[in-house]
């Protein structure tokens, strides 16, 4: 890297291979212009330099000119065999978020094939989102939508995310902590769907940097203390086999040792509950071979050389992965007595298994990378497809971006039909999942199952080679049981759109019961059309109020959320007179007082604002925590009960008895934080070691767990009840999302008066 000046004054180090496209660019001969890597560097120089000029006076938190970053994404993207179309696009990919340029623009300076890509990656940072959430939900549709027209959008911002991520140590701690985390859930889990390993390995490693640090560094100690004396018994290994593949007469291309990296290794810490120096496979010897024909009788040397460890051995080649990765793995004894790790494959199993998606043009023998371009109709982006069939019914951010981490995952259990084809499926799928990948209506008519030509419950987990059939009849339909045990977000989803369909007007007669019951029935029919009840559909994620009472008649949201953000706009819209008859469990004074209620206990940091001085106690049938709304019933001895609101306890109480009070933000913000009970339930599969795994979680979050109480039964799901403290809502709902990160884990339920 060196400073150089041309076409424009460029003061900042450039790399080699842009050096050079700017010279060649700036040959200006009629044989050059009509030379297609002329017009090809012309496209990229004319990229940088006006990226160059758009980002001057522009630096990024390290101090460095923010052109850095753009120039770093494009020498990412050269190196996968990009485009001139995709290396462009990585020096543009942040002028439309912060400069005045528009994408327009971009098309009439770089053309269409240019926009497409830059307006994929491009943030919504300019549009106004209700939260963080939603912001990130939007932002994951429309790339998925970039990506279904052109699959190379999300190669262009896989790069743009790993040299954030190597630049990641100048940004604030809690930004550092929420990009990591994105990173480990939709980057990483991306990159492997594409089958781009190195990216997804660096994305990984880099994420476990930041997010469990003190791990991160004793792993990379003890790798590093153990690698001169792993290096000689790889070389010796080797050699070895080297040697029997010449014997065989197998012409071996390479033979060499991979390290495993870091984050996978401290995976396998956590899998099998080990310490470090029990963990012996941390590398694995590579061959590649010139044919699929080789790489079979190549195995058969290595098992010949060394002892083979029984079940260690996978076939990929015959049965490839979802991203297209082709390999034999094998496990056996080495030298040392120790497992040793053997992957064998051929050059272009190896090209595809390093490149993934990349590899399709980088490596392509006819034809330019510009012809070759890959679609959705591709049987390797199923998981897409899916995605986007779904993703404009989930009205919900957060159920969203559940399902889209759900389906990002790797798929490792492969299962059979009939005749023979090979579906893959998530780690404890059932027969319904299955049912509902071959098509909607072979799962919405499902009557039985046959695993293995032998009748099982359709909630069976499916195991690696199971041959699943499915029975139909045509009067059968889906069952709300299944939600209870089905795996794959696209079942769920299949199964409640059913119902949501097919019951319509039987949801919204109960949704509208429901909340009748609430509200009163003087005057309901005018406040259902009223502009109020509309926004508060439309603030539910709803079109209509007609949605809205289907959503709550099916229980797809709940009462208490409905008639939280009902309170919201009438208090917000309305004249207290005309509020008073819609404020369910609290009279009008009630809300008088409680909107004038003074923000800060001038008495002392009680944690409960409106009961200065008087006796009062949480209620144990809702455990109420700071950041849920709250009322208070004055009780017979026992002072205020503060319940939450929406308590079913509180329907039969005199709305004269509610006391108006709220959190304290002062007491919430204190040196001393409290800490609330709230109990849960969780529900996962029974294996050894489970409770473990969730209360070293707990743990790592700095919750306190009050008891634990499992019980299990022969062929039934771990019940597991936990008391933990809490501080708000916000960290109750981080549990909940670590949790239920395990794979394990098949549901997870706060227990209270109030549906969660």
């Amino acid at each position: 890297m060196s400073t150089i000046v041309l076409n424009t004054a460029i003061d900042v180090p450039l790399p080699e291979w842009l050096k050079k496209c700017l010279i060649q660019s700036s040959v200006s001969s009629s044989e050059a212009e009509n030379d297609r890597r002329y017009h090809d560097a012309n496209l990229i120089c004319r990229a940088f330099e006006f990226a160059y000029q758009l980002h001057q006076g522009q630096y990024r938190k390290s101090g460095e000119p923010y052109i850095c970053h753009p120039v770093a994404v494009a020498g990412l993207l050269r190196d996968l065999g990009g485009s001139p179309a995709m290396i462009a696009a990585g020096f543009l990919h942040d002028v439309v978020e912060d400069t005045d340029i528009t994408i327009e623009q971009i098309e009439e300076l770089f053309g269409a094939e240019v926009r497409q890509l830059v307006e994929g990656v491009t943030k919504l940072s300019k549009i106004n989102f209700k939260s963080k959430t939603e912001s990130q939900a939007e932002n994951f549709r429309r790339m998925f939508l970039a990506m279904a027209q052109d699959i190379r959008v999300i190669v262009v911002k896989l790069a743009d995310r790993l040299h954030n991520m190597r630049t990641l140590q100048f940004m604030p701690e809690e930004k550092r902590r929420r990009i990591a985390q994105e990173t480990r859930d939709i980057f990483a889990p991306l990159a492997n769907r594409l089958g781009i390993w190195h990216l997804k390995w660096e994305l990984e490693d880099l994420s476990f940097k930041y997010l469990e640090p003190d791990a991160f560094r004793q792993i990379q100690q003890h790798v590093s203390e153990k690698r001169t004396s792993r290096e000689e018994k790889l070389a010796k290994a080797t050699a070895i086999l080297r040697d029997r593949l010449q014997q065989a007469g197998i012409k071996c291309l390479d033979i060499s040792g991979r390290p495993k990296h870091l984050y996978s290794i401290y995976q396998k810490m956590q899998r099998q509950q080990k310490e470090f120096h029990e963990i012996y496979d941390l590398a694995a010897l590579r061959i590649i071979v010139e044919t699929n024909e080789e790489c079979y009788r190549a195995l058969a040397v290595v098992h010949d050389a060394f002892r083979p460890i029984p079940g260690r051995f996978k076939d990929y080649i015959g049965l490839p992965k979802p991203n297209r990765y082709q390999s034999l793995h094998t496990g056996v004894i080495g030298l040392t007595g120790r497992p040793l790790e053997v992957q064998i494959r051929t050059m272009e199993m190896h090209h595809i298994a390093e490149y993934g998606i990349a590899a399709h043009w980088k490596y392509k023998e006819t034809g330019g990378s510009n012809t070759s371009h890959l679609t959705t109709t591709d049987e390797k982006f199923t998981w897409l497809r899916q995605l986007l069939e779904w993703q404009s019914d989930l009205k919900d951010a957060q159920e969203y971006l559940d399902s889209v981490k759900d389906n990002l995952f790797e798929d490792d259990v492969y299962v059979f039909t009939p005749k023979g084809d090979v579906v893959p499926l998530s780690p404890g799928s059932t027969s319904i999942d299955f049912a509902y990948r071959i098509h909607t209506e072979v799962g919405n008519h499902c009557a039985g199952t046959k695993v293995n030509g032998r009748m099982v419950p359709l909630s069976t987990r499916l195991q690696n080679g199971d041959i699943v059939e499915i029975m139909t009849q045509k009067n059968s339909h889906p069952s709300l049981d299944w939600l209870n045990f089905v795996r794959t977000s696209a079942a769920k989803y299949r199964i409640k759109q059913w119902y949501k369909r097919s019951r319509r007007e039987e949801n919204i007669a109960r949704g509208r019961e429901l909340l009748e019951k609430e509200l009163g029935k003087t005057g309901f029919d005018s406040l259902l059309k009223s502009d109020a009840m509309q926004s508060v559909a439309e603030k539910c994620n709803y079109h209509s109020v007609e949605d809205l009472l289907g959503g709550l008649g099916y229980g797809e949201i709940t009462l208490n959320l409905v008639l939280n953000r009902w309170r919201e706009v009438v208090k917000g819209q309305q004249p207290l007179a005309v509020v008073q008859p819609f404020l369910p469990k609290e009279s009008a004074a009630a809300a008088k007082a409680l909107r004038e209620a003074p923000t800060t206990s001038r008495a002392s940091d009680s944690p409960i604002v409106g009961v200065e001085g008087l006796v009062y106690h949480l209620a144990g049938c809702c455990t109420p925590i700071p950041g849920e709304p709250i009322i208070g019933v004055v009780t017979r001895g026992k002072g205020i009960s503060i319940h939450r609101q929406g308590c079913h306890n509180l329907e039969s109480v005199e709305y004269e008895r509610l006391v108006p009070v709220r959190w304290n933000p002062a007491a919430e913000h204190s040196s001393r934080p409290h800490t609330y009970p709230v109990n849960i339930q969780i529900e996962a599969l029974d294996r050894v070691g489970v409770l473990k795994d969730i209360l070293s979680r707990l743990s790592d979050q700095g919750i306190n767990v009050r008891y634990a109480q499992v019980k299990t039964a022969i062929g039934q799901p771990a019940l597991m009840d936990l008391g933990i403290d809490i501080r708000d809502r916000p960290q109750l709902e981080q549990v909940f999302i670590q949790i239920k990160k395990m794979s394990d884990i098949l549901n997870i339920r706060r227990v209270g008066q109030i549906d969660e």
